[in-house]
């Protein structure tokens, strides 16, 4: 029985690794700063349909798809083999069995310059949350 209460209080307080101790009704923030691995890009027939938070997918918009990042998270992409980058906002899942990291829009993809290969090396960084005046630039 103490062995359960030290626990209880040990997560409460956020001590154990991998939990996070937060004010109720607060989001927790996502851990994961830095990720590597591959990226590819949306197929053109998903174009106009629902991504996982309710958004209707457009090519042209700076959006990506990830599992491992919460839906609304903002995220620098960059290109490993040429050092280009961009800013887009996770919007929708990878299929579960999907090994990449990140699916991006086509124009997300031009900007990185490679829509020719159709998959790249790239190293995606969780930006800080933007507020509803910054999204509106």
């Amino acid at each position: 029985m103490f062995k359960c209460l030290v626990i209880f209080c040990l997560l409460v307080s956020g001590l154990v690794p991998g939990t996070v101790a937060q004010e109720p009704g607060k989001t927790a923030r996502p851990r994961i700063k830095l990720i590597y691995g591959t990226a590819s890009f949306y197929a053109n027939k998903f174009d106009g349909r629902k991504t996982a938070n309710g958004e209707i997918f457009s090519q042209q918009k700076l959006t990506a798809a990830c599992n491992l990042l919460p839906l609304g998270t903002w995220v620098r992409v960059t290109n490993l083999r040429n050092g280009r980058s961009v800013i887009v906002k996770v919007n929708d899942r990878l299929h579960p069995k999907m090994k990449r990291i990140v699916d991006l829009s086509r124009t997300a993809a031009q900007k990185l310059n490679y829509v020719r290969s159709g998959l790249t090396k790239v190293k995606v960084e969780v930006l800080p949350a933007r507020t509803s005046s910054e999204g509106k630039k």
